[in-house]
């Protein structure tokens, strides 16, 4: 009978959901993985559908609409109490062909099934093993099912806890035939037929893909887990139970040990392996396996696919407005996005829901060039891709709750972003800087950002270490930009030194209100080898109280200079402020407010 024609419970693999009890399937999403990354909750594009690396379920169970292939009928272990009825009740699935069935449904005379501990309902079916399409399988944890006269007798073995499991349950031979033949003495039982694994001595593991993907699925549990390789636990708890009188099935294969790892040939007595565990052969007496003193290596962890997630190509946008009638507007595009350049944001948005040709043509960069979202709370991933669609040359963000990885998406897909204003924020988000180019940057504010001290501050000025090799020229982060707004920092001399050397184009600083700025400061801005001496023409030095009336003679020094705020400067006169603008650099300034000098360009 052909896969095709068996019904829904053969063919192609089913595709399993999740436990919802085992420890990944409870937590949240990290949001550092790449799955998580693309997620749009997260900020990005949610291309991938896929759910978290820490969030893939490790005991994955059929679905609710899986049936057997014999009867047609679903799982019903729920309707009897006994552990052997259940088992012959509940929905397995066979790794090799794929088949779910009920184990007793199935009428194979004396039989051989492997249980796989780690998967619930997962099994190699009596049918495959029989054919010898399966070989031993490796594993502490995994359990021989025999089907002795019928469905009378059931070996089965589980993980205890795990989710859509019965409780272990561990039979030897003698057990299993004492049950299934009741009242006869031990030399009348009649001894099962020796498996072709058995019969063959250890058989070499064929080359399935279905294996090789159940393989690498442990493995990735494993690493997600953390925790200790759970075979170890319960091939310790089988040796003890072995050495307490319980002995080995007659079907397993001479030679091999409970870790999976088969003896070298030609050995006699006790031989170690690579895990520096000792396998005795069983007629020797001694014990099946001793574990080592040290802890068993860890295990290594598994290569993750990538995947490339590239947008199709957008379509061009029309030149003409289509009407109802079948023709176009007589206005071209052009004229259109001029009408749309004297509207603001909001009538944009309006406009954006009259058609869908409006709603292309208002997403036009040259229609936003300053985009506004300040004093919000927190920031929604439609806004987020709606700033990116849009283009703008200057975004304000200050006094928001941006996210450090919002702030990197945005600031990687804005390569023409002019001015930047963070005012506000905390150093947590704006340390994105640090890792984000912007080429084409001019203006950066960054007033009273909370935490900010010369360490930070040398993050954010020096040069990206990771340079190209061979690359000579170390240029900065900001070696572009013409205005920095500095209010409210704790600046330092260090700090000043930086950014003199690593942002010599300023001709605006605004250091106003900060407490460490006072005359030494002012001498390193106005020194001979300081660039920003012929640079600088906008000058805001306001609230520093530490400055004097000796430091005001060293304005003089800056030919360019236009603007010059020194209010609120308490150890300031104005007396010496009205000599400074009398006398000025090449030209007298004019003095609007106290200790305010203006000179008309």
């Amino acid at each position: 009978m052909s896969s095709s024609s068996r019904g829904p419970g053969a063919g192609a693999r089913r595709r399993r959901t999740r436990c919802r009890r085992c420890r990944a399937c409870v937590r949240t999403e990290c949001g550092d993985c790449h799955f998580c990354r693309d997620m749009k909750k997260f900020g990005g594009p949610g291309r991938m559908k896929q759910s978290c690396l820490l969030r893939q379920c490790t005991a994955p169970v059929l679905p609710h609409t899986a049936v057997c292939l014999l009867c047609g009928e679903a799982g019903k272990e729920d309707t009897v109490e006994g552990e052997e009825e259940k088992f012959g009740l509940s929905l397995m699935e066979c790794t090799i062909c794929n088949e779910i069935v009920h184990p007793g449904c199935l009428k194979m005379g004396k039989a051989e099934g492997v249980i796989n501990a780690e998967i619930p309902n997962c099994w190699e079916c009596p049918r495959c093993t029989q054919e010898g399409r399966t070989s031993k399988v490796k594993g502490g944890r995994e359990r021989h099912l025999k089907k002795v006269g019928g469905d009378a007798c059931l070996l089965r073995g589980s993980d205890p806890g795990g989710p859509g499991l019965l409780p272990p349950r561990v039979l030897n031979p003698s057990q299993a035939f004492s049950s299934c033949h009741p009242g006869l003495p031990p030399e009348n039982w009649e001894k099962p037929k020796p498996t072709l694994a058995s019969a063959e001595g250890p058989a070499v593991p064929s080359p399935s893909p279905q294996r090789e993907k159940l393989e690498r699925f442990k493995r990735m549990c494993q690493l997600l887990e953390r925790v200790p390789d759970t075979s170890s636990s319960s091939s310790d708890s089988d040796s003890d139970s072995d050495s307490s009188g319980t002995s080995l099935s007659e079907d397993e294969a001479p030679g091999e040990a409970r870790n999976g790892r088969r003896p070298a040939r030609g050995s006699s007595g006790e031989k170690e392996n690579r895990g520096g565990r000792r396998a005795v052969r069983p007629g020797s007496g001694g014990p099946l396996l001793s574990w080592p003193l040290g802890p068993a290596p860890p295990p290594r962890p598994p290569q993750l696919e990538r995947h490339v997630v590239r947008p199709p190509p957008r379509s061009p946008e029309p030149d003409t407005l289509p009407l109802a009638a079948g023709s176009d507007h007589p206005l071209p595009r052009a004229a259109w996005l001029r009408v749309f350049q004297h509207l603001g944001p909001r009538e944009l948005c309006i406009c954006m829901r009259v058609c869908r040709t409006w709603s292309r043509w208002c997403y036009d960069k040259r229609l936003w060039p300053r985009m506004d979202l300040s004093r919000r709370k927190s920031l929604t991933p439609p806004m987020l891709s709606g700033v990116v669609r849009r283009q703008p040359r200057a975004l304000d963000l200050s006094w928001t709750g941006v996210s450090k990885k919002q702030l990197m998406w945005l600031l990687n897909r804005l390569q023409g972003l002019q001015e930047l204003v963070l005012s506000g924020c905390s150093w947590l988000s704006v340390s994105a800087l640090g890792s984000a180019p912007l080429p084409a940057l001019r203006l950066l504010d960054l007033r009273w950002i909370e935490d900010v001290k010369d360490s930070q501050l040398r993050e954010l000025l020096l040069p990206p270490p990771d340079t190209k090799p061979g690359q000579t020229e170390s240029r900065g982060r900001l070696q572009g930009v013409a205005e920095l707004r500095l209010a409210g920092l704790e600046l330092t001399d260090a700090s000043l030194r930086l950014l003199l050397r690593h942002a010599p184009q300023l001709s605006a600083l605004d250091l106003s209100h900060c407490a460490h700025v006072g005359d030494p400061s002012v001498h390193l801005l106005t020194a001979p080898t300081s660039p920003l001496r012929e640079t600088l023409v906008h000058l805001n030095l306001a609230g520093c109280h530490r400055l004097t009336d000796h430091c005001l003679p060293l304005f003089r020094r800056c030919p360019r200079l236009r603007r010059l705020d020194l209010r609120s400067c308490r150890q300031l006169s104005p007396e010496a402020c009205a000599r400074l603008a009398a006398a000025g650099p090449p030209g007298p300034f004019r003095c609007p407010e106290e200790k305010l000098l203006l000179k008309d360009s």
